[in-house]
């Protein structure tokens, strides 16, 4: 979704966070690194993290229609406002934010950016690293005829534990965020402030997970069904989403599920699914790839048969006939031209 790979880093500032403001270390400079060696490692640390990240958010107002504290920040930044100063905010409010939860101290980075793609469009963004851990790595040094080695700890290939990467779109900022398994919710709630933005990316991935559960969840229960149908099912869903680049849900529900009953019950179990996520089933949408090829990593095109047979099951689901023997044994039986 994000593409860093012609951004430039225009500028950063590094802060120690500790258990407290008390504790914590605020820098009173920023850091310019203008080699093309220096911005390749740069783009790496901060932007390659957000390259598999497809959801997509936007800050949420608060009451009368204010920004809250975050996004006033990074309105700062995109004003031209001097970056150590607002930097030094960020770290403040995010001091607060985690006051009453549990938070590991590490470094923070903020960073200001220009030329991140997102879609066919550049934009500037500024990006918030929080670093948890830090890395060994071997330094070494020649002087003379001796080589001298030494451990050090630093960041290299390590991701942040948690980060959000905010770009200038339009007045709703887009916004995409990493938080490391087992984290609290002070990170998207009380720190950024966010929300699931309504965009096509975002009702991509919604209709691929709705129609996952019901495959796999619901469906089972209204209706006897072999599995492999079920897999059946699951790879017309995704076929749909990669040979068509506009979504309609009555065209989908029709071509996928074919049978009224199955349909009328995919509908309930989809407004069900909204209203329990709290999100918006849209009817009607533009596909995102980057968001179909995410979502079908997680559609499983396996039978496994007790624990000695796997089959993958990715073509015809007229090749498959499973049936049951005179002895009671289950058994499916598959068609097939060449072995490959």
């Amino acid at each position: 979704m994000v593409n860093g790979k012609e951004a430039t880093v225009e500028e950063f500032v590094l802060h120690r966070i500790g258990a407290s403001e008390a504790e914590s270390v605020f820098s009173d400079y920023s850091a310019v690194l203008e080699g093309p060696e220096e911005q390749e490692f740069l783009r790496k640390l901060f932007l390659k993290p957000f390259s598999a990240v497809a959801h997509t958010c936007e800050f949420a107002r608060v009451k009368g229609a204010r920004r809250g504290v975050l996004h006033g920040l990074c309105k700062n930044v995109e004003d031209g406002e001097d970056l150590v100063i607002t930097s030094v905010s960020i770290a403040k409010h995010l001091i607060l934010a985690a006051s009453e939860h549990e938070v590991k101290g590490g470094d923070l980075f903020v960073v200001k950016f220009d030329g991140v793609e997102l879609g066919s469009a550049a934009y500037p963004a500024v990006g918030i690293y929080k670093f948890d851990d830090k890395e060994v790595f071997i330094e070494s040094k020649v002087a003379g005829k001796s080589v001298g080695m030494k451990l050090k700890r630093g960041l290299g290939t390590i991701k942040p534990a948690k980060a959000c990467l905010v770009l200038f779109t339009d007045e709703n900022y887009t916004l995409f965020t990493i938080d490391g398994p087992g984290s609290t919710e002070f990170w998207h709630r009380d720190f950024i402030g966010l929300r699931s933005k309504k965009d096509h990316v975002n009702s991509t991935s919604n209709v691929l997970e709705l129609t996952r559960a019901f495959i796999t969840e619901q469906l089972p229960q209204d209706f006897e069904i072999a599995k492999a149908d079920q897999i059946d099912l699951l790879n017309r869903s995704v076929d749909y989403f990669k040979k068509n680049t506009e979504f309609d849900r009555a065209s989908f529900a029709q071509e996928v599920f074919q049978e009224e009953s199955v349909i009328g019950s995919y509908q309930r179990f989809g407004d069900r699914f909204g209203a329990s996520r709290e999100v918006d089933i849209q009817d009607n949408f533009e596909i995102s790839s980057h968001a179909v090829k995410k979502q079908a990593r997680v559609f499983k095109s396996v039978l496994k048969l007790d624990k000695n047979f796997h089959i993958y099951i990715h073509g015809d689901r007229n090749k498959i006939e499973h049936g049951v023997d005179e002895a009671g044994r289950k058994f499916y039986k598959i068609y097939y031209e060449q072995e490959l």
